[in-house]
Parts: C-alpha cells; sequence; structure tokens
C-alpha cells in the first residue's frame, strides 16, 4: 500500500511538472505573438523622404531592427526602397503645421500608435513664420489629448539654406514648449535634430541628402532608446498585445508647394 503511494506521488509530481512546463511554453508563445509597438514617422516630405525616397525611416527601421525591436511604422502614406521593411508613414509633402493639425484626429483614431515622430515647421518657414511656434503647441496639445498614453518626440527641424535665422528663432521655442507639457505629466520628449545636420547635409537647401537623412536617423535612434518604453525592451521584446488591428486610411495632399509635390508624386504610392 505505502508503495502504492509513492508511486502515485511520483506520478502527481510528474504531472504537475509537466503542466508547468506547457504552461511557460504557452506564455513564451503568446508573448512572442504580442503585438508589435506602433511607430508614426509624422511631417513633411522630409519624413516622406523628398530626394531619397524613404529618407531617415530606411537607416531607424535598420537600426530598429538590429536593435531587436518588433516595431510596426504606421500612417496613411507608403514609400520607400526594398531595404526598408515597413514603409508606412504619414508624411506629407509641402504640408505646414496646420494641415497636419487638420488630420491629425483621424490618423491617430485610425492608426492609435504608441509611439510618434514629429518633424513639422519647415514649409511654415516660407509663409507666417512668426506664429508657428503657437501652432506647434496646439497640435502637440490635440495629440497629447486624444493619445496620452502616446510617446511623442518633437523635433527641431532641420536647417535651410537660405533662411537660416528664421529656423532658428523657431526651434529656439520649441524646447520650452515641449518643456511646460512634460512638466505636466504629458508623454512628450524634445529631439534636438537642427545641431545634428549642417548645410552640407542638404541636397537641395532644404531636404537632407543621403547622409542627412542617416544622421536623423541616428538622433531619432538615440531619443527612442532614452525612452525604452517608447519600443519596448528590444531583444525581440514586443510591446503588450492590447492593441485593434492595422487599417489603412487615405489622405489627400493640399496642392501648397507645388514644386515639392508634384516631384513627390513620381516616387510615391497611394495604397497598399
Amino acid at each position: 500500500m505505502s508503495r502504492t503511494r509513492h508511486l502515485l506521488s511520483g506520478l502527481v509530481a510528474l504531472a504537475a511538472l509537466l503542466l508547468g512546463m506547457a504552461s511557460a511554453a504557452g506564455t513564451a508563445h503568446a508573448d512572442s505573438d504580442a503585438a508589435p509597438v506602433r511607430v508614426m514617422p509624422l511631417g513633411d516630405s522630409i519624413t516622406d523622404g523628398f530626394n531619397v525616397p524613404g529618407g531617415y525611416r530606411i537607416d531607424l527601421w535598420q537600426k530598429l531592427v538590429a536593435g531587436g525591436h518588433e516595431i510596426d511604422f504606421v500612417g496613411s502614406q507608403v514609400n520607400g526602397p526594398g531595404n526598408l521593411g515597413d514603409r508606412d508613414h504619414e508624411g506629407h509633402s509641402g504640408w505646414t503645421i496646420a494641415q497636419i493639425d487638420s488630420n491629425i484626429t483621424n490618423w491617430l483614431r485610425t492608426y492609435t500608435p504608441d509611439t510618434i515622430l514629429l518633424h513639422i515647421g519647415t514649409n511654415d518657414m516660407y509663409g507666417d513664420p512668426g506664429s508657428a511656434s503657437a501652432r506647434l503647441a496646439a497640435l502637440i496639445d490635440r495629440i497629447t489629448a486624444q493619445a496620452p498614453d502616446t510617446h511623442l518626440f518633437v523635433s527641431t527641424i532641420v536647417p535651410l539654406s537660405w533662411r537660416d535665422q528664421t529656423v532658428r528663432t523657431f526651434n529656439a521655442a520649441i524646447p520650452g514648449i515641449v518643456q511646460s507639457r512634460a512638466d505636466a505629466g504629458k508623454r512628450v520628449h524634445l529631439v534636438e535634430m537642427y545641431s545634428k545636420l549642417t548645410t552640407a547635409d542638404l541636397a537641395d537647401g532644404v531636404h537632407p541628402n543621403a547622409t542627412g537623412y542617416s544622421k536623423m536617423a541616428t538622433v531619432w535612434y538615440e531619443a527612442l532608446l532614452s525612452v525604452p518604453d517608447s519600443i519596448g525592451a528590444g531583444d525581440g521584446t514586443p510591446a503588450p498585445a492590447d492593441r485593434p488591428a492595422k487599417a489603412c486610411a487615405t489622405a489627400s495632399e493640399s496642392p501648397a508647394d507645388h514644386s515639392e509635390s508634384d516631384a513627390r508624386s513620381q516616387m510615391s504610392c497611394a495604397a497598399r
């Protein structure tokens, strides 16, 4: 009888061990199926990649993959070369801060980004630069109000060959705008981009060349790494799988800045 009880106890222990192993395997599988971090590159032709289709997104994507981060670029626009693993973005050639602001509500609703990379204001330097910082502040407030859990990285804009002082004045206002929102508990982060590029990194005095875009990618990547939960833990550790399925949307471009948008139309994809 005692021998039988020992045998039964052994079988129970073995069954418990096997059950535990199965549970652990199930958990690992569930984790591997977790949704990647949704990152929205947001801005104008510099986000789109004028002169170099894909722009900074090419090197940024490769850095993220090499770092083991599970990332899903999101947005209604699609372009880039074959070595850009995810070509989705929300970069609109010729667009101003106000145009992005007019569309951001629908984009946030459609794509529910976990992280946004915002580089906007270059086209505002040609029209009404004096109030551009106020428009940027309003855009930031709209994003943080609608998507309070989203990490918003706000970049100073890259140099302009013939509007340097105008750009400097605009950029000088951005740290204060970002800091005041961060102090209020918003997930807003400053990215200092202007000082990392020079006019030698511009292809046409406005848009970066390949070297300039590569520098931008490095700055974005380092900024993302400084806020670890903005892109997951790395080494293949994804974000929680509680995001809705990815959806597509379309957005028509404004006729503003025809010189950029006409050229871009030769390079972009409007649909998957």
